[in-house]
C-alpha cells in the first residue's frame, strides 16, 4: 500500500514507519495523522509484525504539528486540530497497547508532536546530532500527542515542567541522562541501530512484551494490590502461551528458546 506522507516497509518481522515530509521538517498534517492511525492498526493486527521502528527522513525526526496548515485554516484551526489529534492520539494509543515494541530512531530534531511521539516509544535510539524540545508554548499552544502523560512518568514533574514551560532544548546526551532515550549512536546510525534493536526484540516473546507494556502503563495509577493481581493474572496467562511453554522448557533443558510470538 502506498501512503502520501509516510514510508512503510517490513523486513522479516520488523516494520519501519518513516515520516516522509522532509521539505516540511516532517511536520504532522491531517494526512500524516490519519496515515499513522491506519498503520497503528495494521501493525497491531498483523501477527507477522513483532517490532516496529518509527523514524523521519532528512534533518528532522519531526518538527511537530504543521503550523502552516493551522494558519491556513483560519477560524477553522480549532476544528482541524481536533480532527488531527483524534487520529494522532488513536495511533499513539494503539502503538502503546500493541504487543510489538515501538522503537524510535531519532536523527535530528524532535519537537512538539515529534517529541511527544518520542516519549510514547517503548525504546529510543538517538544519533549524537539529535535534539529534543517541547516547543508548544513558544507558539502559545499546549502539548498534545501524549507527552503530558508519558514525560512526567519518565523524568518527573519538575523536569517536565521545565521542558514545557521554558522550551529548553536537550541534546542527545542530555536526553539519555534524563531517561528520555535509551541509546546514543553516531550521526546517521540511528535508523540502522534502531532496526537492529527491533530485530532482536522481534525474535523475542512478543506476547510477554505486550504484558510488560500493559503492566508498566498501569503501574503509576494502580494500587500495590491491584498491580500485583494484574501481575498474577498476566504471568499465568503467559505461562499458557506457546512461547511461555517453550521458555520454561528451554530453561529446564538449558538451551536457547525459539519464540514464535504465539
Amino acid at each position: 500500500m502506498t501512503y502520501e506522507t509516510v514510508l512503510f516497509e517490513t523486513s522479516d518481522a520488523v516494520a519501519t514507519i518513516t515520516m516522509n515530509r522532509p521539505d516540511e521538517a516532517n511536520a504532522l498534517n491531517l494526512t500524516m495523522a490519519r496515515e499513522l492511525a491506519e498503520l497503528s492498526i495494521l501493525c497491531d493486527e498483523d501477527p507477522g509484525i513483532r517490532a516496529v521502528v518509527i523514524a523521519g527522513t532528512g534533518r528532522f525526526f519531526s518538527a511537530g504539528g504543521d503550523v502552516a496548515s493551522f494558519a491556513a485554516a483560519g477560524t477553522g484551526t480549532s476544528a482541524l486540530i481536533k480532527e488531527m489529534t483524534m487520529y494522532l492520539h488513536a495511533a499513539i494509543s494503539r502503538f502503546s497497547r500493541m504487543n510489538a515494541p515501538l522503537v524510535g530512531a531519532v536523527d535530528g530534531i524532535a519537537a512538539g508532536a515529534g517529541f511527544s511521539i518520542v516519549t510514547a516509544c517503548d525504546l529510543v535510539v538517538a544519533a549524537e546530532s539529535a535534539t529534543f524540545l517541547s516547543a508548544y508554548t513558544a507558539a502559545a499552544l499546549s502539548p498534545d500527542g501524549s507527552s503530558s502523560y508519558f514525560l512526567p512518568r519518565q523524568i518527573g514533574m519538575k523536569r517536565s515542567a521545565e521542558l514545557m514551560l521554558t522550551n529548553r532544548r536537550l541534546s542527545a546526551r542530555e536526553a539519555l541522562a534524563w531517561g528520555i532515550v535509551n541509546r546514543v549512536v553516531e550521526v546517521g546510525d540511528a535508523l540502522s541501530a534502531a532496526q537492529a534493536l527491533a530485530a532482536e526484540l522481534a525474535a523475542g516473546a512478543t506476547l510477554a512484551f505486550g504484558a510488560v507494556k500493559h503492566l508498566l502503563h498501569e503501574s503509576l495509577t494502580s494500587s500495590l494490590e491491584s498491580q500485583m493481581e494484574t501481575e498474577s493474572r498476566l504471568i499465568a496467562e503467559m505461562s499458557a502461551t506457546q512461547d511461555g511453554r517453550e521458555g520454561i522448557t528451554a530453561f529446564v533443558e538449558k538451551r536457547i528458546p525459539e519464540f514464535k510470538g504465539r
